[in-house]
């Protein structure tokens, strides 16, 4: 027998996996439950339209981020700040600041936590920072700190 899982059961499948199961064990416990629903046409038909649907948000996810990666690329992040006489900052520029200035500036609107700032920007210079949009899609951010 053939039923789709509505809840994950261990050592059976995850969540909307079809699987083949002996006809007492699907009739008398996986359905008498609710843990799983009958194969049936229209079960199968629901299963991949929800599949269909989940991957064309994944695609529009990507394309989104590609979009902000190609907006993030001739962008200049510009931040002045004062220093003591060795140069180094007085405080540091970090991410928050950077998402702060990018939405204030430029309008673009990114989570702090997307962009990669191994340490706080502590010296005045220009610099290049990554931005992670998607487990594969990273764009640049160029940032430039000058003197007050």
């Amino acid at each position: 027998m053939k039923v789709i899982l509505t809840q994950d059961v261990k050592a059976q499948g995850k969540k909307g996996q079809m699987i083949e199961v002996s006809d007492g064990y699907g009739r008398n416990y996986l359905i008498a439950k609710g843990l799983a629903i009958p194969a049936d046409n229209k079960a199968v038909n629901e299963m991949k339209n929800r599949e269909a649907s989940r991957l064309h948000k994944i695609e529009v996810e990507k394309q989104e981020a590609r979009d902000i990666a190609a907006k993030l690329e001739g962008i200049l992040v510009k931040f002045t700040a004062t220093a003591g006489g060795d140069g180094r900052l007085y405080g540091s520029v970090t991410s928050k600041d950077i998402a702060e200035e990018l939405e204030k500036s430029h309008g673009i609107a990114l989570d702090k936590r997307k962009i990669v700032l191994p340490d706080p920007l502590k010296a005045f210079g220009s610099y290049t920072v990554d931005v992670k949009l998607y487990p594969e899609i990273t764009g640049k951010i160029n940032v430039m700190i000058t003197q007050k």
